[in-house]
């Protein structure tokens, strides 16, 4: 009798511990093409053939994003950034949010669809200690930005994401530190931050490690 019991209770644990494993690891799912009409032909022809679909702490998907199939490269050496290969403003995909959603700050992202582009921080007072990095996404209403290639100044970015939540703020998602991910892949840290991991190809061929915080806000 006491062996049952024993066996019983090693057998709780296990399930205990192997329900807390599985809450720290969403589901991943491949998905097919973009085919949205929000989103314009040459930012769609851009993208990789195949996408994510990303379900995390709810039975329904949370998000589903396409990466851009060849990410234009700079020559920047900075050990400040986590990713200094990026020229702020550069395209790294599209994200589509079937629910509303909240970005990095807490603030609501309504569901549709939303380009990704890369922009860092300012290095100001204003912004100390929001993040351990400066690297993010803003997310900008896919129907206003069709071209993949597109280059804007930071304050022109900054406009465009402030119509994702129709305010004076953009709407940004951060991008902390990769270093060789599970590609396809996303996980809870222990701030109870949904992190997908995979890697972009850079335009020289390069493939780079790339991590990005599709759900979780900042702890100011």
């Amino acid at each position: 009798m006491q062996n049952r019991k024993a066996s019983l209770a090693t057998t709780a644990v296990l399930m205990t511990l192997s329900l807390l494993c599985s809450a720290q690891n969403g589901k991943v799912e491949s998905v097919g093409p973009l085919t949205e009409s929000a989103v314009s032909e040459q930012v769609r022809q851009s993208l990789e053939p195949k996408g994510y679909r990303l379900t995390l702490d709810d039975p329904k998907p949370s998000c589903e994003l396409w990466l851009r199939k060849s990410v234009p490269a700079q020559a920047n050496k900075s050990t400040e950034l986590a990713y200094p290969q990026f020229a702020e403003s550069t395209l790294l995909g599209v994200i589509h949010f079937p629910r509303a959603a909240a970005d990095f700050r807490g603030h609501p992202i309504p569901a549709g669809f939303y380009t990704m582009r890369y922009e860092l921080l300012p290095d100001d007072g204003n912004h100390l200690g929001v993040a351990p990095n400066r690297d993010f996404v803003l997310l900008i209403p896919a129907q206003s930005d069709p071209d993949a290639n597109a280059a804007f100044k930071f304050q022109e970015l900054v406009n465009m994401s402030a119509k994702t939540a129709g305010t004076k703020h953009p709407s940004p998602l951060s991008l902390p530190p990769a270093d060789k991910p599970v590609p396809g892949t996303v996980n809870k840290d222990d701030q109870d931050r949904w992190i997908f991991s995979d890697s972009l190809k850079l335009a020289p061929g390069e493939e780079l490690p790339f991590a990005l915080i599709v759900k979780g806000t900042t702890q100011q």
